[in-house]
Formats: C-alpha cells, sequence, structure tokens
C-alpha cells in the first residue's frame, strides 16, 4: 500500500469502497505546524465520471486500484466521443471529449505511442508519450539567422495547441513537443 505522497498523477484508487482516478495532485505545505506536506487530489469516478476532491496527509495509506495500459492509436471523432483502438487485438474504445479534452491537444491520426487506460475494462483515461510530433498550422515568418538568438515567437499547431517556438521556426514544420512541460523540444 503506497503512501499519499507517493500516488501520481494518472493512477487508479480505491477510497470509500469505489475506485477513483486521480487526474491532477497538488501539493501544500501548511506554515508553523508540525507534520507535513498535505496533498489535494481531484479524482474522478470510473464508473460514474463524478468528480471528488479529497485531502490526504503525506501518511496516509491508500489501495491502488488495478489498472491496465492497452496501447493504441486514435481512429475518429464521432460527435464527443472519440475512439482509438487497440494496437494489439483492434478492440475499440470511446472516450467521452470531456474526459481527454487536455490530451486531445496532443493527439493527431499519426501520433505514436498513446496508452488507453482501463479500470474493470472500461476506458477511464489516456496516457501520452513524453513527446509527440505535430505540424505548426500559423506562425509569424521565420527570421533569417533567428537561430543565432533566444528569442520565440507563438507558434498554432494543427490540435490547437500554442506553444512557444523558436524564431527560425516557420509555418508547416514539423515540430517536438514535450508534452508535461507544453513545450518545444526540436524540429522533428
Amino acid at each position: 500500500m503506497p503512501k499519499a505522497s507517493e500516488i501520481k498523477k494518472n493512477q487508479a484508487i480505491e477510497y470509500e469502497g469505489r475506485v477513483y482516478f486521480v487526474k491532477d495532485i497538488e501539493r501544500s505545505v501548511p506554515q508553523g505546524r508540525a507534520g507535513g506536506s498535505l496533498y489535494r487530489m481531484r479524482m474522478y469516478d470510473v464508473v460514474t465520471n463524478q468528480k471528488l476532491d479529497e485531502t490526504f496527509k503525506d501518511s496516509d495509506m491508500l489501495n491502488l486500484a488495478d489498472l491496465v495500459r492497452r496501447p493504441a492509436t486514435f481512429s475518429y471523432a464521432d460527435g464527443d466521443e472519440y475512439v482509438f483502438m487497440d494496437s494489439e487485438d483492434f478492440t475499440q474504445y470511446m472516450l467521452n471529449r470531456e474526459a481527454i479534452e487536455d490530451e486531445l491537444l496532443f493527439i493527431n491520426e499519426d501520433t505514436q505511442g498513446l496508452m488507453v487506460i482501463l479500470v474493470s475494462d472500461a476506458p477511464v483515461a489516456l496516457d501520452l508519450p513524453p513527446t509527440v510530433e505535430l505540424q505548426i498550422e500559423e506562425t509569424d515568418p521565420s527570421v533569417k539567422g533567428g537561430s543565432a538568438t533566444a528569442r520565440t515567437k507563438p507558434a498554432r499547431l494543427t490540435t490547437g495547441l500554442v506553444v512557444q517556438v523558436p524564431e527560425h521556426i516557420s509555418t508547416g514544420d514539423r515540430i517536438k513537443i514535450n508534452v508535461e512541460e507544453r513545450k518545444f523540444l526540436s524540429r522533428a
């Protein structure tokens, strides 16, 4: 059983007899009080998708739930439902737009390394690779000799994500992006 301080984002825990998926964790250290940090977790019930905000002390023991990660590729969007296909046995997984809103900024048909996260055979979330390659849809014209300075400019990608890129990058370029930090890494 891990302590609350060892729980990471995108893990599933059992709490009060239900399985919750941890979407966000905020750590706070109360001032002038003996004791450790507090971890405020935003969790979603995997069955009903109900939101629960709960605060745990760093020493609280939590139960991990069974979580299965399946390699998948993005297939198509059908209204608010996004369909992903298992790369091994071709099972289709439907995920609602709200559940994967942040992840959609990094996904297109070519994205490799996606994982659909299943809890008791129901898809609950999407795990992204550490880096993704996307194409720039619109940015200011590139500046000749712009690679000499560290100045950046905003660039909008085909998925709608806006990142800061160096001045020598131009519209139509494929770039690598660090998913967690939402930052430009290099040309693809």
